[in-house]
């Protein structure tokens, strides 16, 4: 059953700058990851489907109803938190606290003495003006109103912006666990680390387009694996080359000058590649696991260059 849909989301501000023809869904119980650099078109869709602007062509939808047309209905049953905190100033922690608990008509004293606990919201720094508050402060003060009435569905932006890391990684044990509750969470983010320990799939968005969609399950089990090669000289290099058999093996970067290559083959062949390779002469031969943040960068390289060591 879908909890969340982006049907066709376009809203064009011009200049390139919006979100278009967007479509995902989230299903109940999972945990999908919206993936993407600042500006990407992240903040823009997930304003969308909160209810808090009206699309040019398409619809958001969140439990069967229209987020913008129905927004009010839908409010009770969503925790929300927001990419950039403006708290309302003349509040202290806790006056914030119940204003949200009663825009939310839920209060539930124990959920809510649970996450300040978690989240080490004491006494003292609660009492004092939000205005005053630090980017982390308000930050967790942020999440502990979006969890603080237990519900089932989750909407997070950039949660952990102006977290330290210890506080990072307590909010992702604690995405963990809601998970295993049951919970249905829309988690957007540019921390590959987050999004990996937690989401079951992610979509990545580039220049407000979704550019992939994908089971987080499936890349971190391909069964086509990379490798890397580096010949003794080059001679064996260009042997293997006028050699290979492009059947099982596929050069994906070629270092002619350093006698090296990448390539890729599927698990179910690689004794025959090994088995080939014994007739050269190596340096070395090492497979490279693909990462969350290397099949992004997939879709990002042309825009920047990056060093390392391949």
């Amino acid at each position: 059953m879908s909890v969340l849909e982006v049907n066709n989301l376009t809203k064009d501000y011009g200049s390139g700058r919006g979100v278009f023809d967007v479509s995902f869904k989230v299903n109940e119980g999972e945990v999908f990851g919206f993936l993407g650099p600042n500006g990407a078109g992240k903040s823009t869709t997930i304003r969308h489907l909160m209810g808090f602007s009206h699309p040019d062509k398409g619809n958001t939808k969140i439990i069967g109803k229209d987020s913008f047309k129905e927004y009010s209905s839908i409010l009770s049953n969503v925790g929300y938190i927001p990419g950039e905190i403006a708290l309302p100033a003349g509040l202290n922690g806790y006056e914030f606290i119940r204003m949200m608990q009663d825009m939310y008509h839920v209060h539930n004293n124990d959920m809510l003495a649970k996450m300040l606990d978690l989240f080490e919201l004491k006494d003292n720094v609660l009492r004092g003006d939000t205005k005053h508050m630090s980017l982390g402060v308000k930050r967790k003060l942020a999440i502990v109103t979006a969890f603080m009435s237990d519900p089932q569905v989750l909407i997070l932006d950039e949660p952990t912006s102006g977290l330290d890391p210890v506080m990072q990684q307590k909010f992702i044990d604690f995405i963990v666990e809601e998970k295993k509750r049951g919970k249905t969470i829309l988690l957007s983010s540019h921390i590959f680390s987050e999004v990996d320990a937690t989401c079951d799939r992610i979509a990545i968005i580039k220049d407000g387009r979704i550019v992939s969609e994908f089971n987080a399950d499936d890349l971190k089990h391909a069964t086509l694996k990379q490798y890397r090669i580096v010949f003794d000289n080059h001679d064996e290099y260009q042997r293997f080359k006028d050699t290979l058999n492009t059947d099982i093996i596929n050069i994906i970067k070629d270092r002619e000058p350093k006698n090296k290559l990448f390539i890729t083959c599927e698990d179910s062949n690689i004794n025959q590649v090994v088995e080939f390779l014994s007739t050269f002469k190596i340096k070395e031969f090492n497979n490279i696991k693909e990462t969350l943040e290397d099949y992004f960068m997939k879709f990002y390289k042309e825009d920047k260059e990056f060093g390392g060591s391949l």
